[in-house]
């Protein structure tokens, strides 16, 4: 790995928290690269039983790695980063890492920002094999991010989403990724980031990340993230991503309002009150950020 990169970075939390807002606003930071969704880490591993004792990696890394490299049109980096028959997890995830390091040496930037939210489950995988990986969790409110799950395995592909979305499956998929957000907040690699305080004040919460990653906060992160949303999202994702690039502004309520009756909402509150965000996640005053 190249160790005049100067961070290497993992957006992770619950789908349909903001984290494609708050990448879009990393992104237009002038000295960190981003890219568009890997998925790379949940196919890296083997499943059946002694795969993951001899390390072996599983028999979709290899397509899964080579469709990334096509999604950021670095087809030729293959060969380069990946033996051609490479068996072991640590082969790919090291070539992945290159294929990341390289690309943004390319663009003249010193950090990257790898966003899958998913990858929220893969933490042990990445910091086994990235000794200095930086991790920032996005929560946001439960009733919220139920409401956009619902809606969005609904509207949008169902080769993404899997088809419909039961209620029960948006509150479990909720309160299943807060608690592992939860379980590592204390570590010093480690971060968190409330989607309610990103878009009430989001300069005080970019510096705040900014110190954590190791840049200065530059203005561009508020001005040109609309502009970065657009080479971070694949096309086929824009449509239910679209308001990564648009004014910042506080939305939540508006989808649970919407979507469901009283009973439902009810229902709904019901289970996402059994977690107090605010006990592990409290609120970012200005003082804090200086």
């Amino acid at each position: 790995m190249d160790r005049n990169i100067q961070g290497r970075i993992f957006l992770v939390g619950c789908p349909r928290s903001g984290t494609t807002l708050l990448q879009s606003m990393i992104a237009a930071h002038p000295n960190i690269a981003s890219f568009p969704e890997s998925h790379f880490f949940e196919h890296l591993n083997a499943s059946w039983p002694w795969g993951p004792v001899f390390g072996l990696a599983s028999r979709r890394a290899q397509s899964q790695f080579e469709k990334f490299l096509r999604v950021i049109g670095q087809e030729q980096m293959q060969q380069q980063c990946v033996p051609e028959k490479a068996w072991f997890s640590h082969q790919y995830a090291s070539g992945f890492i290159k294929v990341l390091d390289t690309v943004t040496h390319q663009q003249g930037k010193r950090l990257w920002l790898e966003k899958t939210p998913q990858h929220l489950h893969q933490i042990d995988t990445i910091e086994k094999f990235v000794k200095d990986a930086k991790f920032i969790h996005l929560i946001r409110n439960g009733t919220d991010v139920v409401s956009s799950l619902y809606e969005a395995s609904r509207k949008h592909s169902e080769k993404t989403w899997g088809g419909p979305w039961s209620v029960d499956q948006c509150i479990q998929t909720w309160l299943k990724d807060v608690e592992v957000s939860r379980r590592h907040l204390d570590k010093t690699n480690h971060t968190l980031v409330r989607y309610e305080q990103l878009v009430e004040d989001p300069q005080s919460v970019l510096t705040k990340l900014c110190g954590f990653m190791g840049v200065e906060f530059d203005e561009r992160m508020l001005q040109d993230y609309g502009k970065a949303a657009k080479q971070v999202v694949r096309e086929h994702e824009w449509a239910w991503k679209a308001s990564a690039g648009e004014p910042i502004r506080n939305a939540n309520g508006e989808k649970f309002a919407k979507l469901f009756d009283e009973g439902q909402r009810e229902y709904i509150l019901q289970h996402v009150s059994v977690v107090n965000v605010e006990e592990f996640a409290p609120a970012i005053t200005h003082s804090s950020v200086n």
